[in-house]
């Protein structure tokens, strides 16, 4: 109490109403300074804490990873989220620039599907990789930045890490916000050459036609080779198809192809030709060799 009292208290006291600071009465008082002393030091005692330290996520260990299923949704504190020799497993098929205040998840499925694992929204540049196995023993699946996709099968348990790639200059984590949906069916394509093409006995190129049909993709491309055989010698050239519409239902296309080599004429050549369509995140081929019959025209 001491270092809290007033000079005017270390002072005899001489209001004789106010009785010996230290006197044997019976009737004596104690002064109210010294109560509001007392207070004071009891208020200030119980200000002076030690500060609390902020924990880590509790799924910052790939043994504390969060059980999750579609329509998971989740915004995460990850700046006191650390990084150990796990994620260093985790990253080492998928090469991510770092992998600082990740978290883990893990997804089994009861049924095959796709899903879409989104941390585009979170308040720092975020990465995903997904894996099977076990650390020292991981499997990569898929890995990148913002957003991936990847095909579960059933039974089997996928492991998630979600990190600061530090691709915006800063390792320090933030506000992870992550979700996990169904994913779109994959694309599907395929494609047809007619039998009979058109060649320009001028400039000896050659017009080839066919149709593709696609589902669930942004655009498809047609592609390949044609070859025409002439006594020893082979003409070829390449042709290139492009378009943004695939509906499911079929649809034409039409290819020039410009020879490499000399000039195509009237009569049997080979196409070699192939097709994309893609979506999102995935994309499908087609192959097909077909005979076509070259025939003049302009």
């Amino acid at each position: 109490m001491a270092l809290f009292m007033t000079s005017a208290q270390r002072r005899p006291c001489t209001d004789s109403n106010a009785g010996s600071l230290s006197g044997s009465s019976g009737n004596s008082r104690k002064s109210p300074r010294v109560f509001l002393a007392a207070i004071v030091a009891a208020a200030l005692l119980g200000l002076v804490v030690p500060p609390a330290l902020a924990a880590a996520p509790g799924n910052d260990l790939f043994t504390g990873a969060t059980a999750v299923g579609l329509g998971f949704s989740q915004e995460l504190d990850t700046t006191q989220a650390t990084t150990d020799a796990d994620d260093v497993s985790m990253n080492r098929f998928c090469g991510a620039p770092a992998t600082d205040a990740s978290v883990w998840y893990s997804y089994s499925p009861a049924s095959d599907g796709g899903v879409i694992v989104d941390v585009s929204t979170s308040t720092y540049s975020a990465g995903v990789i997904v894996a099977t196995g076990s650390p020292g023993n991981f499997a990569l699946q898929v890995c990148g930045p913002r957003t991936v996709e990847f095909r579960a099968s059933a039974g089997s348990t996928y492991y998630i890490l979600a990190f600061d790639d530090q691709l915006d200059g800063s390792g320090t984590g933030g506000l992870l916000r992550i979700s996990f949906n169904a994913a779109p069916p994959p694309p599907t394509v395929s494609v047809s050459v007619d039998p009979v093409a058109r060649f320009n006995s001028s400039t000896g190129g050659a017009t080839l036609t066919g149709t593709f049909t696609c589902t669930n993709a942004n655009f498809v491309t047609v592609f390949g080779d044609l070859r025409q055989p002439v006594g020893r010698f082979t003409i070829h050239g390449s042709f290139f198809f492009f378009s943004s519409g695939c509906n499911g239902a079929p649809q034409a296309w039409t290819a020039q192809v410009v020879a490499d080599n000399g000039k195509f004429a009237g009569g049997k050549s080979a196409a070699v030709t192939f097709s994309f369509a893609c979506g999102p995140f995935e994309c499908a081929t087609g192959f097909t060799e077909q005979q076509v019959q070259l025939r003049g025209g302009k």
